[in-house]
């Protein structure tokens, strides 16, 4: 999620995070302060991303924009930066952002971050709040990967992009200051996703494996039919038709949607990393996360799962308005601290 600009807040008192309407039927648990952001997003009247075009899908006001509104409403102040930031290019097509945590001094871990938004929408500035969140957190250096995308990019561009940014970080950390030696990797929904298929393609090309992987509320599978698809099938921001619609727009055909790349739950998950995997309850992506973290126990990998009652898909970067994101984000970095020592 990204920042607000720091002039776009108010000096006055922040006023308490109330939402104005009833809970939504697709949502009876939902907690005050995520009902209010899902209201502040309907105010913007993104139109439906399924009856929309990809470039159309990428012009429409986003949960970014929704906590950004509430954050003006509320006169909750932006978090002060704590990170500067560079870009540089990977490859043609493909740039990182590094984030750096401000006034630190000597080698420092790195994380290496994929965002959302299906393969198809969406942007690093997206999910700035994010990062920053990491980087705050951890004090690792963490470098989000702009990686291309859907329909303009079948399936496995995205995923060989974000191999590639992963090897791009282990030749070049020393030039950032970051240590080769000790990377992560991260990423929400299908950075999830992404995540894991570098974790994956490490290993069986035998290229470092990261020493941990953050994956939040990822795709783990093509199946649209499990428990958390049918019981939030009209949850917001993201539902069931807005998930087949990113299958359409970046897979080939149901083929692709079958790789161990894509349904992460169907693969060989032995000699994974150490992982962490966090779910919200109110997202179709949920059995997803909660599959994965049982197919990665049984095969062996050392696996922390925790699902956030009352929030929605897009949680975690809005710690600013919504308290289990700052949890989440908590919970996140002493994970990777932890394997980053």
């Amino acid at each position: 999620m990204a920042t607000a600009p720091a002039t776009s807040v108010a000096t006055a008192e922040p006023k308490p995070v109330r939402p104005a309407g009833a809970k939504p039927a697709w949502g009876p648990s939902i907690a005050p302060e995520m009902q209010t952001v899902i209201e502040a997003l309907a105010s913007l009247n993104p139109k439906p991303i399924e009856t929309l075009s990809a470039q159309e899908a990428r012009q429409q006001p986003t949960p970014t924009d929704a906590v950004m509104k509430v954050m003006r409403d509320h006169n909750i102040p932006t978090p002060p930066s704590s990170a500067d930031t560079m870009s540089r290019q990977v490859m043609p097509g493909v740039k990182v952002r590094i984030y750096t945590p401000q006034n630190a001094s000597g080698t420092l871990p790195v994380v290496v971050y994929y965002h959302g938004g299906g393969w198809v929408i969406a942007n690093l500035d997206t999910y700035d709040a994010s990062v920053r969140g990491l980087v705050e957190k951890t004090g690792a250096i963490v470098v989000s990967v702009a990686y291309r995308q859907g329909p303009e990019h079948k399936y496995p561009m995205a995923h060989n992009d974000s191999f590639a940014a992963y090897q791009w970080v282990l030749k070049n950390a020393a030039s950032f200051k970051g240590d080769p030696q000790k990377v992560a990797v991260a990423g929400e929904s299908a950075g999830g996703n992404l995540a894991a298929a570098v974790s994956m393609m490490a290993r069986d090309k035998k290229v470092m494996l990261p020493r941990h992987e953050l994956l939040v509320y990822p795709i783990a599978g093509y199946d649209l039919n499990t428990p958390s698809y049918q019981k939030n099938a009209q949850a917001k921001p993201l539902n069931k038709p807005m998930m087949a619609w990113f299958f359409e727009n970046y897979l080939r055909g149901a083929a692709d949607g079958k790789s161990p790349l894509v349904s992460l739950v169907n693969a060989n998950l032995k000699g994974m990393p150490p992982t962490t995997i966090i779910t919200a309850e109110l997202d179709p992506l949920m059995s997803d996360g909660s599959m994965l973290a049982d197919k990665l126990k049984a095969a062996g990998v050392p696996t922390k799962y925790q699902n956030y009652t009352g929030v929605t898909h897009e949680f975690f970067g809005m710690a600013a308005v919504v308290p289990q994101a700052a949890q989440a984000q908590e919970l996140a970095a002493a994970e990777l601290k932890k394997a980053l020592q």
